[in-house]
């Protein structure tokens, strides 16, 4: 009796807990999840920008590079670091554009496991096969 009563107890907590994980997944994902990954998404930015070092760059744009105060030291230093501003800032741009298609892919893998739930279980008019 009392073995029953613990097997049929953990069978309904299983079954409880198993439903109730696969029905709040979808609502986790959007919520505490994509949340995770936006403030994971915006760290990257600010790494991003000190790998880069963009903002360094910026800021120096106008001081001469090796300490050549000639007048020839600092256009040379000037359009040296144009060119690498613009390299850094495609190479950032490059990084964001990457790591942005990902959260979108990560945002839609729900979206997607649905879908082919739907569609394998023949629930979406125009699944059924040839």
């Amino acid at each position: 009796m009392v073995q029953r009563s613990v097997t049929l107890k953990a069978i309904r907590f299983i079954a409880k807990d198993l439903v109730f994980d696969f029905l709040y997944w979808p609502i986790w994902w959007y919520s505490s999840g994509l949340s995770g990954r936006l403030n994971q998404f915006a760290n990257l930015v600010l790494e991003a920008n000190q790998q880069v070092a963009l903002t360094v760059w910026i800021k120096n744009i106008f001081n001469p590079m090796f300490g050549d105060y000639s007048w020839q030291g600092r256009i040379i230093s000037f359009f040296m670091r144009v060119v690498q501003i613009i390299g850094r800032l495609v190479l950032f741009f490059l990084i964001i554009l990457i790591n942005f298609i990902l959260l979108l892919a990560w945002m839609a893998v729900p979206l997607f496991v649905i879908y082919q739930i739907l569609f394998n279980l023949k629930l979406i008019p125009g699944s059924y096969g040839a």
